[in-house]
């Protein structure tokens, strides 16, 4: 069993700032959407995993993926009723406990109508805090019920806190599972002040960009239709965090991030 915080950590303290912790090394295996886009043109590589083959072309397109953490929750379908108004598709990072156990209906209707379906961990504990066997008992049982109601498991995941640590990054390949950060937070479990909330997403928002959202908070659902017309009027497609990488496909262990 392995000690935590032994090896670099990499938290995500706020949208645009990162923060090693435990350690003098480096955190490896950390890559940026763009450059996997261009390792994979470069090399011929064409996507086989995720769900971007049939998206928008982001080394053309100003892509910017839209995400939400810790749900399904009583909110989500409105949710999914404005990605079909608007013909969006987004990323769900999915959580176990109290969520894709208490609706599944929801989780087969995201996989349903196009959306891509992720691991936000059974019960939100940090991972860098977690022993290996800890760490896989948070992400297996997600991994089943998305697999058992939707007939494909996920190949993306979010750390909570946006925590994770070459250790983490161990297991996670193991996993088959690549990771997944972010450079734009409304920070929406503090306010329920939807205009509030949509101005730190624009604010922050730039090509490649990855937002994350709650779909389970009060002030955000409301938010949704204001923020993606405006990143189109600012030129931009949204996207899911697959087609986003596309033409790469998502590597079990790397850590994507802006």
């Amino acid at each position: 069993m392995r000690k935590p915080f032994l090896r670099a950590a990499i938290t995500l303290a706020t949208g645009a700032s990162l923060l090693l912790t435990g350690g003098c090394g480096t955190l490896h295996g950390v890559k940026a959407p763009r450059d996997a886009r261009e390792a994979a043109a470069e090399s011929g590589t064409r996507q086989s995993g995720g769900d971007g083959d049939d998206g928008p072309d982001c080394t053309v397109a100003k892509c910017v993926a839209l995400t939400f953490d810790g749900g399904p929750s009583e909110p989500t379908p409105k949710l999914l009723e404005i990605l079909k108004e608007k013909k969006v598709h987004a990323t769900f990072f999915l959580q176990g406990k109290g969520h894709t156990d208490t609706y599944p209906d929801t989780v087969l209707r995201m996989a349903t109508e196009g959306h891509e379906t992720a691991n936000h961990t059974w019960s939100h504990k940090v991972l860098t805090e977690l022993s290996d066997e800890e760490i896989e008992a948070e992400m297996k049982p997600v991994q089943d019920d998305v697999r058992r109601i939707t007939g494909r498991a996920p190949v993306l995941m979010r750390p909570p806190q946006g925590r994770t640590s070459d250790d983490v990054s161990a297991v996670m390949r193991k996993l088959g599972l690549a990771q997944v950060l972010w450079s734009v937070t409304a920070k929406d479990y503090a306010t329920t002040d939807t205009a509030l909330i949509t101005r730190r997403v624009l604010d922050q928002t730039r090509r490649d960009g990855i937002i994350l959202l709650h779909d389970r908070y009060k002030g955000t659902v409301p938010a949704v239709p204001g923020i993606i017309d405006s990143l189109r009027r600012r030129g931009y497609t949204v996207v899911t965090v697959s087609q986003l990488l596309a033409p790469a496909s998502p590597e079990p262990g790397t850590i994507y991030r802006p």
